[in-house]
């Protein structure tokens, strides 16, 4: 019998908390102007989940969306404006910031959208010009 493992994960005021159950389908680093500027910062830690892995526990009613295409809902916190997460349907996943796991072992496997970096970081991970081809991208490495 396995015990699936689970993780938790909050906003930065608390009134949202939810749980990850099992593990990500993916780890790594986006590059792209979408989410330097929702997160504020020179690159986003991602983590991906299959929908049915994230499960609100608290203050769903807390959470705000937005969503400047359709390819991405951005989710936050409307107490602290925290972010917590963004679903990414075309790809069936939803990609929780890492800095908001509290009990995670980030490990990361890729950077994305490394060609619009603003920090170029060399650490042997594998760099794409987007995203992976079985997530909907060219799959083109460039060079770090």
């Amino acid at each position: 019998m396995s015990i699936e493992k689970s993780y938790n994960g909050r906003c930065f005021c608390g009134a949202v908390e939810f749980t990850l159950s099992g593990e990500p389908a993916a780890m790594g680093y986006c590059h792209c102007e979408s989410c330097r500027h929702w997160s504020a910062g020179p690159v986003n830690a991602f983590t991906l989940w299959k929908p049915e892995a994230v499960q609100v526990t608290r203050g769903a009613e807390s959470i705000g969306t937005y969503n400047k295409t359709p390819r991405s809902y951005r989710k936050w916190c409307k107490q602290c404006g925290g972010h917590l997460f963004t679903e990414h349907p075309e790809m069936g996943l939803i990609d929780v910031y890492a800095a908001v796991i509290s009990d995670l072992a980030y490990s990361p496997s890729v950077h994305v959208h490394y060609q619009e970096t603003r920090l170029p970081i060399k650490d042997g991970l594998p760099k794409l010009k987007d995203v992976p081809s079985e997530l909907g991208g060219s799959g083109i490495s460039v060079d770090e």
